[in-house]
């Protein structure tokens, strides 16, 4: 296994369309959300550790996940888990673990990766890995994997590649942001349009260059902590400087201006499980459609819906159609999953 290989795991969303199951406190990437007997981070470190050294897996999270995830991922130690005390989107993050890669390796080549996602044939995504990094260990190139649209979703950012350019990984013309309905069709339609999974692939060196050109303050914040980084005096400086950083994701701090992006577009199936509508589509479904977790159900006239309780709870339900039915400690969700958008601003109401 390529000693240069690393990756960046993001663990520190809160994935809160997938509530009531996914909380504050417990995370939705902390959950077996498939009935697969696998959490969703426990998925994606078995899958990147089948290309890159388990040691050389970096945990990004807030600081409260921190005992969640030496409980969830055994093989992982304090050391590969980079702690945030403050939530800033992810360019700070991503700039702040990458200091300390380089510091380790400064040849390393890397994978930045959701922990949250579900992947179909990891064969293919190990390859797609393969040839990614292949091109950044030789390029000084910025990369990510592309996601073929199957439906005109307005979910999800998109990617705008050159239409003239006939090789096999493609140069980027344009990040875009989630569409309107009749957008998304026409991106659909133009066929040079792929979705942004999130998953993006560098050489530290040419990430590190490119903070130093866009993000000029911000990389000087981080630079100022350089000396301390992977030593007992590295919390004391992360824990007075992070929380100055610019709240900024890694799309508009880096990727949208520079020039030197590209897209492979990817050859596995790919789903965000971004709200219970999401996860519906890759559970296993009856005849009507319906999806179960856990419960024991009887169902009559009902049919598209997605059913989730504790192991073995007994579930009766006559009558709906395309609804989220969700049942958690002391919270019970009966939803259409035609709102499920709506989700998010629900439990803000709650709180308030």
């Amino acid at each position: 296994m390529n000693k240069n290989y690393y990756a960046i795991l993001m663990a520190g969303g809160i994935g809160s369309r997938f509530w009531p199951v996914s909380t504050r406190e417990f995370p939705k990437q902390f959950h077996d959300m498939l009935g697969s007997g696998e959490t969703l981070i426990q998925k994606t470190f078995s899958r990147l550790s089948q290309i890159i050294p388990k040691e050389n897996i970096l945990i990004l999270t807030h600081e409260s996940y921190n005992d969640l995830i030496l409980e969830q991922l055994p093989m992982v130690t304090q050391e590969q888990i980079v702690l945030e005390p403050a939530m800033r989107n992810t360019a700070p993050c991503i700039l702040y673990a990458s200091l300390k890669i380089k510091k380790i390796n400064p040849n390393a080549v890397m994978v930045v990766a959701p922990s949250d996602h579900w992947i179909e044939d990891e064969m293919q995504f190990v390859a797609n890995l393969q040839r990614s990094f292949d091109l950044c260990e030789r390029e000084e190139s910025l990369m990510t994997l592309g996601i073929l649209p199957t439906a005109p979703n307005t979910g999800y950012g998109y990617i705008e590649f050159d239409k003239l350019d006939s090789r096999s990984i493609k140069k980027v013309v344009q990040f875009r942001e989630k569409p309107d309905s009749k957008t998304a069709r026409r991106f659909i339609q133009s066929r040079n349009y792929l979705w942004n999974a999130g998953i993006f692939i560098w050489s530290v060196r040419s990430i590190l260059k490119a903070f130093e050109e866009f993000q000029p303050e911000m990389f000087a914040l981080f630079m100022e902590g350089y000396d301390v980084y992977n030593t007992e005096s590295e919390n004391a400086f992360i824990q007075s400087h992070y929380p100055n950083a610019e709240n900024i994701s890694i799309d508009y701090a880096i990727m949208e201006n520079a020039k030197n992006v590209y897209v492979l577009p990817a050859t596995f199936d790919w789903n965000d499980l971004g709200t219970w509508g999401s996860l519906h589509e890759k559970l296993p479904k009856d005849d009507n459609n319906n999806a179960v977790v856990n419960a024991i159900v009887l169902l009559q006239n009902a049919s598209n819906n997605i059913i989730r309780t504790a192991i073995g709870k007994q579930v009766i339900v006559d009558g709906l159609d395309d609804y989220i039915i969700v049942d958690k400690d002391s919270v019970l969700l009966i939803y259409p999953k035609s709102k499920e958008q709506e989700i998010k601003a629900i439990v803000s109401q709650l709180k308030s």
